[in-house]
């Protein structure tokens, strides 16, 4: 079962109406989260399904949790998979502790006013550029606790359950939740301690966020099949800037240095291919290179935009045309942070710009790519 299989399994078989008794389908399921190990989460990271205690919850939720940072969903910083109560969304988002909170606070409107500018707090330490694209407000439905978790979302994406994106898509996704969730933990160590050590403007009031509405993205072009993809792809002129041709140019001028052929006309739509000095066989893989130029920071776009491209390009131009899939590198305008060993999970090696040379994840330092 992949993470795909459960959420989708939750939402068929949950009913809340149908109490939390150990013979209630949608509760083993809930209950037998805790012991799966084939979800696709990190190690170091733990996971578990909640489905009320006591009376059945209205929105049933799996939890992320980071054994480094916090274990107990009752307070603390955690990720979870909170389910609308009409069990036709789902929202993989930042979460607050609510439990424990909603003890110390009385009045619904103080409680949630408490946890919104919490949450906005949070989200003002992390980069605009890695956060924006979570900057979702979840709609979970009414009820005391769901309205709770809204209004304790630091972030969040929303998925339709007629619509559930791919299991790679979830696994990309879960992957910047974990980082934006260690990065959120780290400013709230930091914003705690200097408010315990008197520094009155250790978080500055800032204005109220204006949050989008979380809704599942749009697919602005749906392909039938490989052909009509690839068709796609000829039909529209990829424009590429300046920036973008000369990262190429440069890259190619020093990995031809370190016996590596490089190839990028008569290949639209891929950025550049690469092969050993010397090596003809035909059943030899070559390697697929993406070029990404980070623009206003936003490395997370950047490396979403090169994962998809690669992924894409390696089924349809290779896979379905029975050719030899390639080995697959991101090429960057400058360093990726924590993305490095993100694409390193996922079977991709990076290569990107550092001051007057050329640095890389270990699989390209294997290759030779970078020392």
């Amino acid at each position: 079962m992949t993470m795909r299989d459960l959420l989708l399994e939750v939402a068929h078989t949950y009913d809340q109406k149908a109490g939390t008794r150990a013979e209630v389908p949608g509760q083993q399921v809930l209950r037998s989260v805790s012991s799966r190990e084939d979800l696709g989460v990190a190690e170091g990271w733990s996971v578990a399904g909640y489905g009320g205690n006591g009376s059945a919850a209205k929105a049933p939720w799996i939890g992320v949790f980071d054994l480094k940072i916090n274990t107990d969903p009752k307070t603390g910083l955690y990720l979870a998979y909170i389910f609308s109560t009409d069990l036709k969304h789902v929202t993989l988002t930042l979460q607050q502790g609510v439990t424990d909170l909603s003890e110390r606070i009385s009045g619904k409107r103080a409680f949630h006013a408490h946890l919104e500018r919490q949450a906005d707090e949070l989200y003002g330490a992390l980069s605009s550029s890695l956060a924006e694209e979570w900057n979702h407000r979840p709609s979970f439905g009414s009820g005391v606790r769901p309205e709770a978790y809204e209004a304790a979302s630091v972030v969040a994406r929303t998925y339709a359950i007629v619509d559930m994106p791919a299991e790679e898509q979830l696994q990309q996704d879960l992957r910047e939740a974990e980082v934006l969730l260690q990065l959120v933990a780290e400013a709230d160590r930091a914003m705690r301690a200097a408010r315990e050590g008197g520094d009155e403007n250790a978080a500055p009031q800032k204005p109220k966020r204006k949050r989008k509405s979380a809704g599942s993205p749009e697919i602005a072009f749906k392909p039938g099949n490989s052909s009509e993809y690839v068709a796609d792809i000829a039909a529209h002129q990829q424009i590429k800037g300046r920036k973008h041709e000369l990262l190429i140019k440069e890259f190619v001028e020093y990995i031809e240095a370190r016996d590596y052929d490089a190839k990028n006309q008569g290949i639209h739509p891929k950025d550049l291919i690469l092969e050993l000095t010397g090596v003809v066989e035909s059943d030899t893989p070559h390697w697929l290179v993406e070029a990404k130029v980070i623009r206003n920071g936003n490395v997370t776009a950047a490396v979403r935009e090169a994962v998809g491209q690669l992924r894409e390009y390696s089924y349809f131009l290779y896979r379905e045309n029975e050719l030899v899939a390639p080995h697959l590198v991101a090429l960057f305008s400058e360093d990726i942070g924590v993305y490095a060993a993100y694409l390193e999970d996922q079977g991709i090696a990076a290569v990107w710009q550092s001051g007057d040379g050329w640095q890389g994840t270990s699989t390209a330092t294997a290759w030779g790519m970078v020392d």
